[in-house]
């Protein structure tokens, strides 16, 4: 009993100074600022009865579906994150979103500075090898006969300049030059011999084949033919026995020193090129064997689908690895400036838009449409949209720009609803 009534008589002793203490300092706060001490009394009251209202709760790493309590994520191991409503208000013009620091953790968000540099607009397109059409030349007959031996019997044969392609007879040939012999061996005069043998040359009669007739006093109706350049057989018009007429082609032959790449541009790079320019060519199959060439010229016409043009390159084939149908890889540096580039990941490309995530002065993200020049390989150019120094997102960019998405949807709903 003596125990109880000296717990109690402490309690009360213990109760009487904590209400002394609390009208001491209430005293001394009332008489130094009645304000202060409403405010710090209505913040208070406010801690209290007005927590943080909750609109939903997601999952960070899925911020499209809401859920309207808490709870474990059906998507990750996770629990649910609340979003709160006054998290979408930002003081500073911020129109972007919020994610805190621990979620940019979880999520891997890099970021890169977006800077000016010089650089040259490098262009590369893969082109196709074909003949230089302007390296072909046609092997024909000028004089009715009959082919008796080809030397040559196949196409893309390679051939070099002087080598004996084929043997013609040409019976129309004996008549004229056995007139000329006849001539020369009854002393004619020298104005009529010279005349006969003008008539020779006007036949096609090649003069060799006139001194080897005077030489043996015989007419010579065989003619051999030969080719003018080295090159290939690029297509082989007649056969053994077969009679030819004056302008029969026989053969037509494609030089090989130079050959042309043609490859498709896209037009946006097309107006970058300018005839003249050096470009490096290797070879698609061996990246060890590379060639030297120009750009020769741009055809004037456009793929309506792709919208790409034909580049034509003259590229140099005197060791001639080149033959038709190889693929090159093209290289071609055009001319240096100061451009402003961003990293290429740290741009969204929808197709109709491009678009980079920026972070704010504020602390969050916002979208902003760019406009895009140059590719050059791993960064790109950006014509606008972006300042030097700002800070692009270039790892998990795509998250948050659906959730800027997902803000604007619903902002633009409640604003409709509270405008009804």
């Amino acid at each position: 009993m003596k125990r109880a009534r000296l717990v109690l008589t402490l309690s009360l002793a213990v109760g009487s100074l904590v209400l002394a203490g609390g009208g001491f300092i209430a005293g001394r706060l009332s008489q130094g600022s009645p304000t202060g001490t409403a405010r710090a009394v209505a913040a208070a009251h406010n801690a209290v009865s007005a927590p943080r209202k909750v609109l939903y709760w997601h999952d960070p790493m899925v911020p499209g579906p809401r859920f309207d309590k808490p709870g474990k994520s059906p998507f990750m191991d996770m629990q649910l994150e609340p979003v709160y409503a006054d998290e979408g208000s930002n003081t500073d013009g911020d129109t972007g979103v919020r994610i805190r620091p621990a979620i940019q953790q979880n999520l891997g968000i890099r970021t890169a500075t977006v800077r000016r540099q010089q650089a040259a607009a490098s262009i590369e397109a893969v082109g196709t090898v074909q003949f230089d059409e302007r390296l072909s030349q046609a092997v024909q007959t000028r004089v009715a006969g009959y082919v008796e031996h080809l030397a040559v019997r196949a196409p893309m044969e390679r051939v070099r300049q002087g080598q004996a392609l084929a043997t013609l007879f040409a019976p129309d040939w004996l008549g004229p030059q056995n007139e000329l012999l006849a001539l020369e061996k009854a002393g004619g005069a020298p104005d009529i011999v010279a005349a006969a043998r003008e008539r020779l040359r006007a036949m096609s009669i090649p003069d060799a084949l006139i001194r080897q007739s005077e030489a043996a006093g015989t007419a010579q109706a065989r003619v051999t033919l030969t080719a003018p350049i080295s090159g290939v057989v690029a297509e082989l018009g007649v056969r053994d026995g077969v009679a030819v007429s004056p302008g029969t082609t026989l053969y037509r032959l494609a030089g090989l020193d130079k050959v042309w790449a043609v490859a498709d541009v896209p037009e946006s790079q097309a107006a970058q090129l300018r005839p003249g320019q050096t470009v490096t060519a290797v070879l698609q199959a061996d990246a060890s064997q590379t060639f030297a060439g120009a750009l020769a010229e741009i055809l004037p016409q456009i793929n309506a689908g792709t919208r790409t043009l034909q580049a034509r390159f003259e590229v140099d084939n005197r060791r001639g690895k080149l033959v038709p149908g190889m693929l090159l890889r093209l290289q071609l540096a055009g001319p240096v400036a100061s451009r402003l580039v961003v990293p290429a990941e740290a741009v969204i490309r929808t197709g109709a838009r491009a678009v980079s995530i920026v972070r704010t002065s504020g602390g969050g993200f916002e979208p902003r449409e760019v406009q895009l020049g140059v590719d050059l390989g791993d960064q790109i150019e950006v014509v606008r949209g972006l300042a030097e120094g700002d800070e692009v997102i270039t790892s998990g960019q795509f998250l948050i720009d659906s959730e800027a998405r997902l803000k604007s949807v619903t902002d633009s709903m409640a604003a409709s609803g509270g405008a009804r």
